[in-house]
């Protein structure tokens, strides 16, 4: 199924549709996973930009940026979306106004917000954009979903902590007008809907506005006032734990039951993931969601960063990892392709080296659409050029380091961001990602 989240023919689709197909919503924590949300199949990304954002760790567009970011993603048929869901304090209502017109005027299609002063606001200065309640408000039931639906929210980004039923439940209480949002991939935090006080009172770094430092990922040991010094592990029972490892939630093989209880758009969580971890998770979502067997992709969740896998709080409590804060990582981002040309029987493709490969190592192939495939990288050279200038919006520009360009055999790549060339047995199309697998799967 081809499926556009935009415009008239989004609307008349939905309107046709008992069940319609939800939206696919992935982060962008700048240019390049921007670009490869887009790329393999994200109906609309959500964003950040250098204020009232709760990822002020990622790489985040500037506000000068905005207008450019949301022409990129409309040219390509997605939406942008943006947080303005930090906790509000009083001075920051002196600059928001400001904030929220250049959203406006920039043509993002919605603001994210968990605060009714924010909401009041965004009103008032932001009157183009939909206003979309985000999960920190902990919306959990269909009378606080009515309050914001008739101060003029749009969409709910359901509390984390509901289930399917709760969802159904409430689903059937709302105008269909309203939309929901869940999420559906990535990190979970241990407390509710995010809104946690532990990393301000250690460090003085507030989750609530975005300077989380994650200590639930820390490893903790109890000591008794008598016995200094003598260190006794933190462990989980029958009734849970509080200050641990929570699971990543994935719910690649539930998308239909969300789709049959009414959700309209699933959400990936990872605005401080990699290029690489956004392309993966995206095309396995997009896949699924077009009619691929879940089966099928549930392999391509694992090749990517993260911690064991759960189902949140869909099915019942969340459960934890309280033996570890190592992620599970078995894949490297090895190679991405800005030129593919024949060469007799083979291909020669060239790209920036993303991470170590040798002569005769076998890649794994992921592209939009398409199974992924194998293949050795052969005939590998460095390419000596002075620079690379990388811009997801325009072809690369290199200047080489000598008037003819050279191809340099060698059995290691292994200078990161830097040319390289190799043959291939069958064409690829620019941005292709190769990946290469580990020798250890886990890191901290």
């Amino acid at each position: 199924m081809t499926f556009s989240s935009l415009g008239a023919a989004y609307g008349a689709y939905k309107d046709s549709q008992e069940h319609p197909t939800p939206e696919l919503l992935a982060p962008a924590g700048g240019w390049e996973q921007l670009a490869y949300a887009i790329r393999f199949g994200a109906d609309a990304v959500y964003l950040a930009t250098d204020k009232f954002g709760l990822r002020k760790r990622a790489t985040n567009f500037s506000l000068e940026d905005l207008p450019q970011v949301v022409g990129y993603a409309h040219d390509h048929g997605v939406h942008v979306h943006v947080t303005v869901n930090a906790q509000m304090h009083r001075a920051d209502f002196d600059d928001l106004p400001r904030y929220l017109r250049a959203i406006d005027e920039a043509g993002a299609d919605a603001v994210l917000v968990s605060d009714l002063g924010a909401l009041r606001m965004a009103r008032q200065y932001a009157p183009h954009v939909q206003i979309h309640v985000s999960t920190q408000a902990s919306v959990s039931n269909a009378q606080s979903a009515l309050v914001w639906h008739e101060l003029g929210a749009s969409r709910i980004v359901c509390a984390r902590e509901m289930s399917m039923e709760d969802i159904a439940a409430m689903r059937e209480e709302l105008p269909r007008e309203l939309e929901l949002e869940v999420f559906v991939h990535g990190a979970m935090c241990m407390a509710i809907s995010g809104r946690c006080l532990i990393s301000d009172y250690l460090t003085g770094r507030s989750a609530t506005d975005g300077n989380c430092t994650q200590p639930c990922r820390w490893k903790y040991s109890l000591v008794e006032e008598k016995r200094p010094g003598e260190f006794f592990p933190v462990e989980e029972d029958e009734r849970g734990s509080y200050m641990l490892n929570a699971k990543d939630m994935n719910m690649l093989a539930h998308l239909d039951e969300l789709r049959r209880i009414g959700v309209d758009s699933v959400k990936i969580e990872g605005r401080n993931k990699r290029a690489f971890y956004v392309a993966t998770v995206v095309n396995a979502y997009r896949q699924v969601l077009d009619g691929a067997d879940p089966a099928a992709f549930a392999g391509e969740l694992e090749t990517v960063s993260h911690r064991p896998y759960g189902t949140g709080f869909y099915f019942g409590p969340a459960h934890q990892t309280p033996e570890s804060d190592a992620y599970i990582r078995p894949y490297d981002w090895a190679f991405d392709v800005l030129e593919c040309e024949p060469k007799g029987d083979v291909w020669r493709v060239v790209g920036l080296c993303r991470n170590r490969f040798w002569e005769g190592s076998e890649l794994e192939v992921l592209a939009p659409h398409e199974p992924v495939r194998t293949c050795l990288a052969l005939n590998v050279c460095h390419m000596p050029y002075e620079e690379v200038v990388i811009d997801e919006r325009e072809r690369p520009q290199w200047q080489p380091s000598s008037p003819q360009p050279l191809e340099m055999p060698v059995n290691c790549a292994n200078r990161t961001m830097e040319l390289y060339a190799f043959d291939i047995p069958f064409p690829v199309e620019r941005h292709t990602i190769f990946r290469i697998q580990r020798a250890s799967r886990t890191t901290k």
